[in-house]
């Protein structure tokens, strides 16, 4: 998928608003989330939500440096009442990231920005590892 240099600064602030609600709707999840059977993937959720948050600043710093502005903005955050409705929302985010991240390195290799496609490929991998978290604590 081809792109100018000005539209991927777009998609990146994209993924760093994305990041952000990720945080928050760890964050939440974590806070609300009961039940005994849930206690260790409430620690996991936390953990979540701090590596987001460090996905953010990667993010920001990346943008930064090429000459655009980070966002401020936060995107879409979703919650439930129901422990694995809340799970599954946050799979859900996962695998959106998962899929844009994989396209993100793409484009930014076309652009030569090899930094910034090993920090996105870093970022991949939490993301993988957060879906994995999540699809053993659905039992998928």
């Amino acid at each position: 998928m081809a792109v100018t240099p000005e539209k991927l600064m777009d998609l990146l602030n994209m993924d760093l608003e994305l990041e952000y609600s990720a945080a928050i709707q760890y964050i939440n999840h974590a806070a609300v989330m009961t039940g005994a059977a849930y206690g260790d993937i409430i620690k996991e959720l936390k953990i979540h939500a701090n590596e987001e948050i460090q996905h953010a600043m990667i993010l920001a710093d990346q943008i930064d440096y090429l000459g655009a502005s980070p966002s401020v903005n936060v995107g879409k955050i979703l919650t439930s009442k129901d422990n694995d409705e809340m799970l599954q929302q946050d799979l859900d985010g996962e695998e959106d990231a998962i899929g844009r991240y994989k396209m993100r390195i793409e484009q930014a290799e076309q652009f030569k920005e090899f930094a910034l496609a090993q920090q996105l490929r870093n970022i991949l991998a939490t993301e993988q590892e957060h879906a994995m978290d999540l699809k053993q604590a659905l039992g998928k």
